[in-house]
């Protein structure tokens, strides 16, 4: 069911406490962590702790949780000190999503360029 842990998701996993990860900040809604693969000095992913696929249907179905995330990158952004930083939601596999739970990428600490490739 929509919202609900699902089982075989990681980050539904890592938001229980299941799987260990660099956590940065938690709140009631969300968890933030450090990327296993970092594309940028700061990488930073922030996860809401109900499990929709993408940030569209978080939104849909909880907007308060989809601003929570929104709020989350900023906190997330003052606490590395970036002051430029970019949010990235990517949306299905064309994209790049590989984990099918709704997160925001914090990335920063370094130039970025646009368009992004």
């Amino acid at each position: 069911m929509a919202g609900e842990p699902q089982a075989d998701c990681l980050f539904c996993k890592i938001a229980a406490g299941e799987v260990p990860a660099t956590l940065v900040r938690e709140t009631e809604t969300t968890v933030a962590f450090r990327d296993i693969n970092p594309q940028a000095p700061a990488h930073v992913l922030v996860i809401p702790r109900v499990h929709y696929p993408d940030a569209a249907a978080l939104a849909a179905a909880e907007p308060q949780i989809a601003a929570d995330i929104l709020r989350e990158t900023g906190e997330v952004a003052a606490e590395e000190k970036l002051d430029s930083y970019r949010v990235v939601f990517n949306t299905g596999s064309g994209a790049g999503q590989t984990v099918f739970h709704a997160h925001a990428h914090v990335l920063g600490g370094r130039g970025l360029q646009w368009p992004p490739g």
